[in-house]
């Protein structure tokens, strides 16, 4: 199986380039300048770039990745990237031949009208759906629509590695420990996190077991979630998307 290595870009994205020791492809280059350097690093061959969402952060390299190269750039069919050459929905595959790769599309809504993830080989590629501890703000798409798109990414084995774009665990942890104080799962995380931090290794991949443990916005329906929203709320929260409605804007104000 090829690897997979973190490319840090602007304060707290992550590029992920997966490779072996002569191709390699990218997943959402928000800037093209990092992934060169990685390129010319480790004398490999850019081969496709893959895209979640149209978010600068997350696209604005793929153009000056491409302009000098014949490449296949896969990203999602509901979203205006003018630099894509496939255009993907559900279920569509993304193939890279040159590394033996097969992903398969999954639409999950909500934080952009579009987002898309690549899910293949144990390995899920989910921009900013889900997060390490989190989820991403809801843009454009509403709070249904992110709990069944989380919901789809939570059907997926316990095993799956859960490669995000962003570096913001310690901060979900935090907030996720306001809901759940005595959740032990939540308390080992933060340590082993914070330990990763410290030798300035990333958090990420976290897995979809791991996250099914910690996660507040996974757990919505525990008594323990609901109870900690009902009170934040201030009324009685009896259903789902309520209470993740609740949950996600009590994130959006913590600090």
């Amino acid at each position: 199986m090829p690897t997979v290595t973190a490319i840090p870009a602007f304060r707290d994205n992550y590029i992920w380039a997966i490779h072996d020791n002569k191709h390699a492809i990218v997943v959402d280059p928000g800037e093209a300048g990092p992934v060169e350097a990685f390129l010319t690093e480790r004398g490999l061959e850019l081969v496709a770039v893959l895209a979640t969402h149209h978010h600068p952060d997350h696209v604005g390299g793929i153009a000056d990745l491409i302009a000098h190269r014949a490449i296949s750039v896969y990203g999602p069919a509901g979203e205006n990237i003018s630099t894509l050459t496939h255009r993907l929905k559900e279920n569509d595959e993304a193939v890279i031949a040159e590394l033996d790769l097969h992903f398969r599309v999954l639409d999950i809504p909500g934080h952009t009208a579009g987002h898309i993830a690549f899910y293949g080989h144990g390995m899920l590629f989910c921009g900013d759906t889900l997060f390490a501890c989190g989820c991403g703000r809801l843009f454009e798409g509403t709070p249904a629509q992110m709990v069944s798109s989380l919901t789809k990414l939570t059907a997926l084995p316990d095993e799956t590695q859960v490669y995000c774009g962003h570096e913001y665990t310690l901060a979900n942890i935090r907030f996720a420990l306001a809901v759940e104080a005595n959740s032990a799962p939540l308390k080992q995380r933060e340590v082993t996190d914070a330990q990763k931090r410290e030798r300035g290794e990333p958090t990420l991949p976290s897995t979809i077991g791991l996250e099914l443990q910690t996660n507040p916005f996974l757990r919505y329906q525990e008594p323990t979630v609901i109870e900690a929203a009902s009170k934040y709320a201030g009324r009685k929260l009896t259903d789902a998307v309520e209470t993740f409605t609740v949950i996600r804007e009590w994130k959006n104000q913590f600090s």
